[in-house]
């Protein structure tokens, strides 16, 4: 089997409304999102996809937490944000923006654009053959939560 790993940078923060200690407060992290593909065989370019091809399918939806600050939106200050900063405030449903959450997130994502790829969408071809494996979101340079389908 191979494997391909493309990893994207970005600035992100969120406040977890349930936890008891300062992670309660806003805060930010440099963020690293790892997306793992893998297929049993190499294409005619000799590679399980194209890195472009990951950037197509999840640079934009990655984009929009870079500098945006995640919140529950059971949050009671979350409508006061959301009104304030708008669409840098990125909704999480009844939930914690945890990174267990946000890896859950980006591979739900990601698994639709593949789909979406595989029938043709986006400029670089995608074999019927390439899975998503999993996602692993750092928060810190120590510490990760990673998401992935049995």
């Amino acid at each position: 089997m191979y494997r391909i790993c493309k990893r994207i940078e970005l600035e992100s923060g969120h406040l977890l409304s349930k936890h008891p200690g300062n992670c309660q407060f806003p805060h930010g992290h440099t963020r690293s999102v790892e997306l793992v593909f893998a297929a049993d065989t190499l294409d005619s370019h000799e590679m399980v996809v194209d890195f472009k091809a990951v950037q197509e399918m999840v640079g934009a939806f990655l984009q929009q937490f870079d500098h945006a600050l995640c919140m529950n939106t059971d949050d009671p200050n979350y409508a006061q944000f959301r009104a304030v900063y708008g669409d840098r405030i990125i909704p999480f449903e009844h939930s914690d923006p945890t990174s267990e959450a946000m890896a859950k997130t980006v591979f739900d994502h990601a698994q639709a654009a593949l789909q979406q790829a595989k029938q043709g969408a986006g400029s670089f071809p995608v074999r019927d053959c390439v899975r998503l494996e999993r996602v692993r979101v750092w928060e810190t340079s120590s510490s990760w939560a990673e998401y992935a389908e049995a």
